[in-house]
């Protein structure tokens, strides 16, 4: 079952495309899009991955971090990132143990082996803030984390002098 609005955000280690290693509890203090997608070098995956360079600049006015997330591995997702000329966003390879991560979060299909299309925010204390699945042949609209997000940013603002 998929993690919900509320639930504390399990931590993980894995690489990102460089192979450099992305811890999630090194992110507190900030917010974190893992936005899962189930396979490389596929097209839906591809624009998924491309909205989230593409929003780059929001995220950060929003202190978020996106970090692409699927089971392959590190030198098939710095090949992909290469040829899609994605260079400010981490693509992690949740590769090894195979979809540890996507299981954490409730996102891994275990029929097919990687995991199903979802976008999860995790908030600045380490919960889940925003969550949801898409369908596999569905590019998840980034409006609706960025709402979600600006949502959260207006209660931060309203919620120390109320």
């Amino acid at each position: 079952m998929m993690v919900e609005v509320g639930d504390q955000a399990g931590d993980f280690s894995i690489p990102d495309h460089n192979g450099n290693t992305v811890r999630l509890s090194a992110f507190r203090g900030k917010r974190v899009l893992l936005s899962f997608h189930p396979l490389a070098w596929t097209r839906i995956c591809a624009e998924q991955m491309k909205a989230l360079e593409a929003n780059k600049e929001a995220f950060d006015a929003l202190d978020t971090v996106a970090l692409g997330i699927s089971v392959d591995s590190v030198p098939c997702k710095r090949a992909w990132a290469e040829s899609l000329g994605i260079n400010k966003t981490r693509l992690l390879a949740d590769f090894w143990p195979h979809g540890a991560v996507a299981q954490m979060y409730g996102v891994f299909d275990s029929q097919k082996g990687y995991s199903r299309r979802a976008n999860i925010v995790v908030g600045e204390t380490g919960r889940i803030i925003f969550a949801a699945e898409y369908p596999a042949t569905t590019v998840p609209d980034m409006q609706d984390v960025l709402d979600a997000l600006r949502a959260v940013e207006r209660r931060v603002e309203v919620a120390p002098g109320a």
